[in-house]
């Protein structure tokens, strides 16, 4: 019994063997022809597309007015130069133009020792589809360089339509026979006739697939396409069953036809890997069978041992994690009452701050329409002047004072400054007039340049004349100290964006940039001179407008600020935000 149950486990073993081993060779020798189609599709297309890549070329040239021309009788010299660059810029072995004879008037070669120029043709039968107004085709060794080539021709009509010549294009094919030959490949192009054109292997080229017919021997020495060649048959034996046997080799076989042609393509693959493959997988498969019964017992007996220590682990490691969270808990109901702690401290420092800008604002905000009313009042007073005319001004600057308390009031309520069309040209204006005792008294020349129409952008008046106002008030202090003290205002529209642009020939901004200036109570004055709080109230007011405020040093001296505000829609609007 224990012989007869070893007996049967051997041949069972000894079929699977034999099961595996078929069904890996017949899987792998699948592989490999699916690879083997995917070369010869790739070889194939490779073929095409150096078949197809010149075949519009020759009925191009056959309309050029410089063919039509020599095809007439025009000197040759302008046409064989012509023809030469054409074949060395496209990577022709040649081009050339044929009367309705057959013989060759003008060439690419026509300069070399092998020149077409005076050869006949006409027994060519791409020469003769051409002549007939169909486009030639051929592959043949040349009749004159006795190098084989591939020639494509097409017909040479006249403005009244008549065939008076017919032009060719030779094209060398030997390219593609290295490149299957530096892959290792063994492939070959075979025409119609089952003559091998072209191979991979040198000695099958010119063979063929099968005896020639008489008549077919005598066709081809008609054509001179093979001249000198013995077109011997060539030693392959195709079978049925994608297999053939070349050169005493068996190996896979498969072909494709090129259309237009009735040409073939044929290629062979080496599937001995295919066998070796399915011998080291029967062997894996016969050891993993073999050992297979051991493993499963060990792994057993591993999987109950694993099984209770990695309850032992977790249950450790449930404790573990049990004592981290009861610390996490803690550490982050800790966090939380810092963080509360953090955040009511940040209101009462956010309030704090607030309540010092609303006052820093208040103080530099009179400041301006103070001093101007204390200018009014001693211009007044020195000239003489009656009270009728000091009282409009005074009456202004007081407006102007109730107007910047009221939006100091609404200061952290910006909904009820209402926004609507405004003029620039009078924004700077008012601006000016306000600080007209400042440039009086500064001996400042104002040089203003403004469009003749309105430059109407969406916006607060008041609050684009404090704007300008601080800007201005600025580029006047910068030029107490130079000796020539210009202030030049350029103002305009441009892609929907107002823009007022205030250049100084002052001392500039030195190493501070726009936002260093921005920053408040940071000043370019001297002690005493400014809080340093306009800019960085200016530069709120025009992101308030949706706008942009820029500064830099000129070129020659000074400053230049420019401030951009978009323009009016014609509607007006509460929200500026």
């Amino acid at each position: 019994m224990r012989l007869s149950h070893s007996a049967l486990a051997a041949v069972s073993a000894l079929c699977a063997a034999i099961g595996v081993f078929w069904l890996s060779l017949s899987f792998f020798q699948s592989e490999e022809e699916a690879k083997a189609r995917g070369r010869l599709s790739l070889y194939r297309s490779t073929v095409l597309a150096e078949l197809e890549r010149f075949s519009h070329l020759t009925y191009v040239l056959a309309r050029d007015s410089h063919v039509l021309a020599t095809d007439l009788g025009a000197p040759t010299d302008v046409l064989d130069k012509r023809l030469a660059a054409f074949a060395v810029q496209s990577g022709l072995d040649a081009i050339y133009l044929m009367q309705g004879d057959g013989v060759t008037i003008s060439a690419s070669n026509a300069d070399k020792p092998e020149t077409f120029v005076g050869q006949d043709y006409s027994f060519r039968p791409y020469f003769q589809a051409a002549i007939t107004g169909t486009q030639g085709r051929f592959y043949g060794i040349g009749a004159t360089t006795g190098l084989p080539g591939y020639f494509i021709a097409d017909a040479v009509r006249q403005p009244g339509g008549g065939i008076s010549g017919v032009i060719a294009i030779k094209l060398d094919l030997t390219d593609l026979e290295e490149a299957w030959r530096a892959a290792g490949e063994q492939v070959f192009l075979a025409n119609s006739d089952g003559v091998i054109l072209l191979s991979s292997n040198p000695g099958w080229r010119y063979r063929t697939l099968a005896g020639l017919t008489e008549a077919q021997r005598a066709r081809i020495a008609a054509n001179r396409q093979f001249p000198g060649q013995p077109l011997d048959p060539l030693n392959w034996h195709p079978n049925g069953d994608a297999r053939a046997m070349i050169d005493g080799a068996k190996r896979i076989h498969l072909s494709a036809t090129l259309p237009q042609h009735d040409w073939k393509l044929h290629y062979f693959a080496d599937d001995s890997a295919a066998v070796t493959r399915s011998w080291l997988v029967t062997g894996m498969v016969m050891i993993l069978a073999g050992t297979g019964f051991m493993v499963s017992q060990v792994r057993r007996t591993q999987r109950i041992g694993a099984a209770l220590r990695r309850s032992e682990a977790e249950e450790a490691q449930l404790r573990l994690a049990n004592d981290r969270l009861a610390v996490e808990i803690e550490d982050r109901r800790t966090a939380e009452r810092r963080l509360k702690r953090t955040q009511d401290e940040l209101e009462r420092a956010s309030r704090l701050a607030a309540l010092g800008q609303l006052a820093a604002s208040v103080t530099h905000e009179l400041g301006q329409p103070i001093a101007a009313m204390r200018n009014h009042l001693a211009a007044a007073e020195i000239g003489g002047q009656p009270a009728q005319k000091v009282i409009p001004h005074i009456t202004g600057i007081v407006d102007r004072m109730e107007g910047i308390t009221r939006q100091l009031k609404f200061f952290a309520r910006t909904d009820h400054e209402v926004f609507r069309e405004v003029d620039l040209r009078s924004v700077v204006k008012a601006a000016l007039s306000l600080l007209t005792p400042n440039i009086e008294a500064s001996d400042v020349t104002v040089d203003t340049r403004e469009p003749a129409g309105p430059i109407m952008v969406r916006g607060n008046q008041l609050r684009l004349e404090q704007v300008m106002t601080n800007i201005l008030r600025n580029a006047v202090d910068a030029l107490e100290d130079s000796d020539e003290r210009l202030l030049h205002l350029r103002m305009g529209l441009a892609d929907n964006v107002g823009w007022v642009e205030v250049r100084d020939t002052g001392h500039g901004l030195g190493q501070a940039s726009l936002s260093d200036l921005q920053e408040p109570f940071v000043t370019t004055r001297e002690s005493g001179r400014g809080m340093g709080l306009g800019l960085a109230i200016s530069a709120n007011i025009v992101k308030e407008h949706h706008g942009r405020i820029t500064a830099r040093n000129a070129k020659a001296r000074g400053a230049v600020f420019r401030v951009e505000i978009p323009a009016g829609t014609g509607e007006e609007d509460t929200d500026p935000v």
